[in-house]
């Protein structure tokens, strides 16, 4: 059984940075590691749809980010920690969400939303 586990979320002024991760733990159906999935972050602030924030590929060596979030925040991976990181500066009110990590098969269906697998979502609130 496959668990994306994120973390790092928290209350944060505007301005501030946090670092959220997510850890890929168990096996998967295909057997298929950690390495071998594109890694993407999704958010949902309250009461409107869920959002794409970033992917990166599965060796890292692209990435891609929605207009919102370009210039501020940083998406990247440790392929020998089955981890997916996303360093987010100079925060502002409207980041507030739930932030999701999503793990699939290629850039464009986890940019679509269209993951083999997801977390359970990490808080981020940040105040102005």
């Amino acid at each position: 059984q496959v668990q994306l586990e994120e973390s790092g979320g928290g209350l944060v002024q505007a301005g501030g940075s946090l670092r959220l991760s997510c850890t890929l733990s168990g096996r998967t159906a295909s057997g298929r590691p950690f390495s071998s999935y594109v890694m993407g972050w999704f958010r949902q602030a309250p009461r409107k749809e869920r959002d794409f924030v970033a992917f990166i590929t599965s060796s890292g060596g692209y990435t891609y980010y929605a207009d919102s979030v370009k210039g501020r925040f940083t998406i990247s991976r440790d392929n020998a920690k089955n981890t997916v990181y996303l360093q987010m500066n100079s925060l502002k009110s409207e980041d507030t969400a739930v932030y999701y990590c999503a793990a699939g098969s290629s850039g464009g269906a986890v940019a679509a939303g269209n993951g083999d697998y997801w977390g359970q979502g990490t808080q981020v609130t940040v105040s102005s």
